[in-house]
């Protein structure tokens, strides 16, 4: 979901931070086009991974300065899914960042570009958190009251009229329904409809109904956001999100847990099902809007491109994404120690993943 103007940070790391509309981070461009030879890893995708990846690519560049300086992009799961399958070649990130499993659909598109033999790395976990203004009111929702205050039409037909949180339930804030979240292209936006819109449009008996009956309906009545103003598309950037959360009153934000985690004198989560967002209930499963992060890389670019390899290993370390590591202090969730022993064996291995769903 973060958007990040094009900039560099200092000569001795060379690392490019690209956002999201801007031309240096545009799928059509790339960092490595006039010559053959690739010139340093270049990864895309996830806002959510963005900053996990970044600080990687810091310290890669720190201890590995003769093996080209990584180009990290914020272009959202599907955005930088999209640009990681179209080509094998130099031309195409050699790593796709995401907040979300890949797609059978866009695994068959790598397929149909060659890009073949895909390495899966699941290498911690986020949650999703809905967040307002510190000074704002204490919100408790159920998976229920989300899909009642957010969806399109609450019943098919039937155009949503709730205008506060206190019309869905009432004991909630009668504050204006009005949240502000991530775009159709971020893996963030794919991961809420899954994990809030759902399985709340589940808990109303009359939706719920429509699944076995009418699985389509009850597809578009569930993953339809408001288009009234009770939903925002907000882009790319977390950061403006933020802002806006506390210049207007009573407002809702959708981002990350590690966004959460670095601004608590700015924002709080709400309370789902009862469960406060934290490292511990996130890790557990017991926040309902938790979640897995995925790096995709092409087989076929290790050993070619320079330092892919080493990257990926900086990566998966346990001065990394191990438990107490300095991801950790970014707000990523480690995966329990047998998980994390298992990426690093995979990054040796390098086993193509199957079709997703196969």
């Amino acid at each position: 979901m973060r958007t990040f103007m094009a900039m560099t940070i200092a000569a001795t790391a060379g690392l490019v931070l690209a956002g999201c509309g801007q031309d240096q981070g545009s799928t059509k461009t790339s960092p490595r086009s006039g010559g053959a030879q690739a010139a340093g890893v270049w990864a895309a995708g996830s806002s959510t991974v963005f900053p996990f990846a970044a600080r990687v690519a810091e310290n890669f560049a720190r201890k590995h300065p003769g093996l080209g300086s990584p180009r990290i992009e914020s272009l959202g799961t599907g955005g930088g899914i999209k640009a990681f399958c179209s080509g094998a070649g130099p031309g195409s990130p050699d790593v796709a960042n995401a907040s979300r499993p890949m797609k059978p659909s866009e695994f068959e598109d790598c397929q149909k570009n060659g890009v073949t033999d895909i390495i899966e790395i699941k290498f911690g976990y986020d949650g999703i958190v809905i967040a307002n203004a510190k000074d704002g009111a204490a919100y408790d929702l159920q998976l229920a009251d989300i899909y009642k205050a957010l969806a399109k039409e609450f019943l098919a037909g039937t155009p949503n009229g709730a205008k506060t949180w206190a019309d869905v339930r009432g004991g909630l804030p009668a504050d204006r329904i009005q949240v502000y979240g991530p775009p159709p292209t971020s893996g963030t936006r794919d991961a809420f409809l899954e994990l809030a819109m759902t399985p709340g449009a589940e808990a109303v008996p009359a939706v719920k109904a429509l699944k076995g009956s009418d699985k389509d309906r009850f597809e578009a009545l569930s993953k339809t956001l408001r288009e009234d103003g009770g939903w925002v598309d907000s882009g790319e950037n977390d950061n403006a999100i933020l802002q806006t959360l506390t210049r207007t009153p009573g407002s809702l934000g959708v981002f990350g847990y590690s966004f959460l985690e670095q601004n608590p004198d700015a924002v709080k989560g709400a309370k789902i099902n009862g469960v406060s967002p934290t490292v511990a209930t996130i890790a557990d499963g017991s926040y309902p809007l938790s979640r897995s992060l995925y790096l995709y890389v092409k087989k076929a670019r290790v050993g070619v491109t320079p330092g892919l390899r080493e990257y990926l290993q900086e990566f998966t370390s346990d001065a990394a994404s191990g438990r107490g590591g300095y991801l950790q202090d970014r707000g990523l969730i480690p995966l329990p120690p047998a998980d994390h022993e298992a990426n690093k064996a995979a990054v040796t291995s390098l086993t193509p993943m199957a079709k997703p769903g196969a």
